[in-house]
């Protein structure tokens, strides 16, 4: 099979090899899928190029890529055969793993390939595993938003993007930061504050006549810590799933305990099986009810993958990119 495969960190370009491998076999307990879309995250590239803290090679060669979407081609022993044939979304498919989506077949767990409706594009679905999920493990992992207000930070982010949408769908008031009139279009938002022009702490306040918000979805907690203190309610959440500007914040301890604040860090990855299948289940419900919109960015096939590394890591695009396989 074809593969996109990298042996050591490093620029795209230089350490991205299009190669042919052997087509895995699926063991006992897992699937064949022959992968249609290959989406590409932030993560994917910041392990390519060595970026975590300590970063080592796990693996002496490694095929980039956690989320895709495809169809089944073959199980292994323990599996429904009924399932070949089936439209996949796959998660997780290079979490400590060595072969992820960027080839034209990934074998893994037969869980870790969820049922994709016929109402969802393969592109689609391979902007699933950590986007959406992330979004609404942010919004919904301890119970319904049902009449609450949310704020989601970066809402023309791919997180975002999926947060502001899921946080209606879950009956809650929604507000979004943008910094530009392009991007809170695209966010899908009807309620939204340019933080670069705009004091969010202040905007909020008015917006919801000085009560706050009860949740807020955040992208960069560091950068957003003073106004999330000032704006979240007593008893509150919030729920980060990133702090770029930085790693180590120092936290106002006693800002957040004195309003009973929850402070949830999350990471997709680590999700557990109930809480991952409750996911999987509302996700699904909502793709069989044509419920979401998708931001795809298509970046063409296994060929243009340093390029597609390349605007992931531009940041010049709203959506998640996706190689064609």
């Amino acid at each position: 099979m074809k593969a996109i495969t990298y042996r050591g960190f490093g620029p795209a370009s230089d350490v991205l090899d299009l190669t042919d491998i052997p087509t895995p076999d699926p063991a006992s307990g897992e699937v064949l899928v022959r992968v249609h879309a290959s989406g590409i995250n932030p993560s994917d590239v910041k392990l390519r190029s060595g970026a975590r803290p300590g970063a080592v090679m796990q693996f002496p060669t490694i095929i980039p890529h956690s989320d895709g979407a495809g169809v089944i081609e073959a199980v292994g022993q323990g599996v429904d055969p009924a399932r070949v044939g089936e439209r996949v979304w796959i998660w997780n498919g290079q979490w400590q793993r060595a072969f992820g989506t960027g080839a034209e077949y990934i074998a893994l767990p037969s869980d870790q390939a969820v049922h994709l409706p016929e109402t969802t594009s393969f592109a689609e679905g391979a902007c699933f595993g950590i986007p959406a999920m992330t979004a609404w493990y942010a919004l919904f992992a301890d119970g319904p938003i049902t009449d609450q207000t949310v704020l989601v930070t970066g809402g023309a982010g791919t997180v975002g993007r999926y947060a502001c949408q899921m946080a209606a769908l879950g009956g809650a008031r929604v507000i979004t930061t943008v910094s530009s009139d392009v991007k809170a279009a695209h966010s899908g938002a009807s309620e939204w504050i340019n933080y670069r022009k705009q004091d969010v702490a202040q905007a909020v306040m008015e917006l919801t006549d000085g009560a706050g918000v009860d949740r807020i979805v955040e992208v960069d907690f560091a950068a957003n810590q003073p106004a999330s203190l000032a704006l979240i309610r007593p008893g509150g959440t919030i729920a980060s799933y990133a702090s770029a500007s930085q790693m180590k914040p120092e936290l106002d301890f006693y800002g957040f305990m004195f309003k009973n604040v929850r402070l949830h860090m999350l990471i997709v990855y680590q999700l557990d099986a109930a809480a991952r299948r409750r996911g999987e289940a509302q996700l699904g419900a909502w793709l069989e009810q044509g419920a979401l919109s998708h931001a795809v960015v298509p970046a063409g096939n296994l060929t243009n993958a340093a390029k597609a590394h390349a605007m992931v890591e531009a940041g010049q695009k709203l959506g998640t990119v996706v190689l064609e396989v």
